[in-house]
């Protein structure tokens, strides 16, 4: 009945998107014409681009109003977000081109963010709110040369939301869902997010003031008999203002406090127990730009705070600050050769049982040519610069070659790149199993591909990836403390990407990802992925979109089992449907979104609850 059922939808959305296409061709989806900016920190066009960027803008995010930042990203190629499909508040594990989270940086308005008092100094993304993102690039591969240490698999590049242009604008968003198992199908309303934000810009002063909150309930973090509920919620207030001091000289000051609170359970011996993890985040910074004939001087700075307590069988306080200054010089010396010379300086303090802290102070450079017969280069280096570890050189070397056709071009690209990881402040001095001789961790990246584009209307491309990390720390549970590998991690992969814009309102996007990690059980990284997503445009005020994700076998650990035991996990595939309609043209927008269609049962991580079909509806408002 179910299968029939997605038949019959797939059926009418062709026929209606057809149809549509008769009545309204005008409307054109294309978006091949895009500009990516983090791979160089340069506006340039994609096909002058030699690395593959990631793309995230205000119509997906649109579309996943209601969604998670986590369970938004997860859905691109080279990109695995574990717990994504789990009950909301669940820990994410990000893992990127076969690496671990570490090893993935995120970026936010110009600023590294991360958590110094996490055993791997990583962000926690459920700590962003989806309501307050502008757009999102995610870099794969290295990028340490242009935003240093921890940039070793990818770098996921934000940008919150900017002030209307007119004087004052409101915008409200809301919306409400079931939060059910595929065995319990109950579809009580146990899901909302609300988001409210107001700005605008009177002469040279722009202002933003937003807030947003989310609330989950309804699942247990771990499937037990008992099956007891386990509720999150996350509150965020955000404040920017910007100063157009001069037609030369911008700032921006801005601020964000957000809240979480998720309860969860005892994973070691799978019990219904209420434990609960309650954390604060808290962030103020500063973003400006100076521009003069040939160039730009840019500062972003911030200072963070975080602040967590552990409510379990192993009961913690965690306190830690960060500081973040990077400024940085970018000159044109005309529309082919562009240069930017930088210097990054960042404080990560812990409390332990005394204070902890380190600093790294990083001079970096970076070149991008672009050539009038086909040759992009884009290549820099980075002294990495530590109080605990001294100085360490790492560099990329990025060159690629595009030939122009009548329709479009066909561009081949490559990359050797090198990071460098230092261990984090808890794996150092930590409470649990600090290990003060840990030796920093040292990657390198080779890539090599083609893309093809033709007609606006059409992109493929495909990359093959290999990786090989040294000295990586991990906690060995038989000494119980941090160590580094003696062996050398090997990763490789091929990433295939195409968009096709058939007809002006039919689009399809799909990816496949392969990745091979060998060294450890890579738990949790499957060797094959799959994304698809047909978009429709039904009219110029309905849009229709349905998806499929296709997750393959990949190891898991059974930590009730000593010694462990790895357990594959059986793939599965997702189906999402989702429709959404403009009421009130450029206004009132109503969606309806239904996620696992099918209704399929699945395990993402051993013992840990997963969602069922689930239905979510709201609106979001422009005023």
């Amino acid at each position: 009945m179910n299968k029939s059922f997605f038949g019959l939808c797939a059926a009418l959305l062709v026929c209606t998107g057809a149809s549509a296409q008769q009545q309204n061709d005008s409307i054109n989806m294309q978006q091949l014409d895009e500009v990516v900016v983090s791979d160089s920190r340069f506006a340039l066009k994609r096909e002058n681009s030699g690395k593959t960027v990631i793309k995230i803008g205000p119509e997906v995010l649109t579309r996943g109003q209601g969604k998670s930042i986590a369970q938004i990203i997860n859905s691109f190629s080279g990109l695995e977000i574990s717990g994504s499909r789990g009950r909301a508040g669940s820990v994410l594990g990000v893992y990127a081109r076969g690496g671990r989270g570490r090893q993935v940086l995120v970026v936010i308005d110009g600023a590294r963010v991360s958590d110094p008092s996490s055993f791997s100094s990583e962000y926690d993304l459920r700590l962003l709110s989806t309501a307050n993102v502008e757009s999102i690039e995610i870099i794969k591969g290295a990028a340490s040369t242009l935003y240093g240490t921890n940039a070793a698999t990818a770098v996921i590049n934000i940008t919150t939301k900017k002030a209307a242009s007119k004087k004052i604008a409101l915008h409200l968003e809301s919306s409400v869902g079931t939060n059910q198992t595929a065995a319990d199908q109950n579809y009580n309303l146990s899901r909302s997010s609300n988001s409210a934000r107001i700005g605008g810009t009177l002469n040279k002063f722009a202002y933003l003031i937003g807030v947003s909150n989310s609330y989950a309930d309804g699942l247990s973090a771990i499937v037990t008999p008992e099956n007891e509920k386990d509720d999150f919620s996350n509150i965020s207030t955000d404040l920017k203002l910007g100063f157009q001091i001069s037609e030369a000289f911008h700032i921006d000051i801005y601020g964000n406090q957000t809240k979480v609170r998720t309860q969860f359970d005892e994973s070691f011996g799978l019990m219904d127990v209420p434990y609960e993890f309650l954390s604060k985040q808290e962030r103020v910074g500063l973003a400006s730009q100076f521009k003069y004939s040939k160039g730009s001087i840019l500062l972003n700075a911030a200072h963070s705070n975080y602040d967590s307590e552990s409510k379990s069988a192993f009961p913690g306080t965690f306190e830690a600050r960060n500081y973040v200054v990077d400024i940085y010089n970018k000159y044109n010396f005309n529309d082919r050769f562009y240069t930017i010379v930088g210097l990054n300086h960042i404080v990560d303090r812990t409390e332990f049982v005394e204070t902890k802290k380190f600093t790294l102070t990083d001079p970096y450079a970076n070149m991008v040519y672009v050539s009038d017969f086909g040759l992009n280069i884009n290549t820099g280096a980075r002294l990495n610069s530590h109080s605990e570890y001294g100085s360490h050189f790492v560099y990329n070397v990025n060159p690629s070659f595009t030939i122009k056709t009548t329709a479009g071009y066909l561009k081949f690209l490559s990359s050797y790149a090198t990071s460098y990881i230092t261990p984090s402040l808890t794996q150092l001095f930590g409470n649990f199993g600090p290990n003060p001789n840990l030796k920093p961790e040292d990657d390198r990246t080779i890539e090599g591909g083609l893309e093809y584009a033709m007609n606006h209307n059409l992109r493929l491309s495909a990359l093959y990836f290999d990786r090989k990390e040294e000295n990586f720390v991990f906690y060995d549970n038989v000494t119980n403390g941090y160590l580094n590998a003696e062996n050398t991690i090997d990763a490789q992969g091929v990433e295939i990407e195409v968009y096709w814009n058939p007809l002006a309102n039919l689009r399809f996007n799909g990816n496949y990802t392969f990745t091979e990690r060998k060294g450890d059980n890579a738990i949790r990284i499957p060797k094959h992925k799959l994304n698809a997503s047909l978009d429709y445009r039904l009219s110029e005020r309905t849009n229709a979109s349905i998806s499929y994700a296709l997750t393959g076998e990949r190891s898991d650990t059974d930590f009730n089992v000593f010694p462990y035991v790895d357990e594959p996990l059986e793939s599965f595939s997702l189906v999402d449907l989702y429709l959404d309609h403009q009421l009130i043209k450029k206004r009132l927008r109503l969606f309806l979104a239904v996620s696992n269609l099918l209704n399929e049962t699945y395990t993402e991580a051993l013992g840990f609850t997963t969602r069922g079909r689930n239905v979510k509806m709201g609106f979001s408002l422009d005023l």
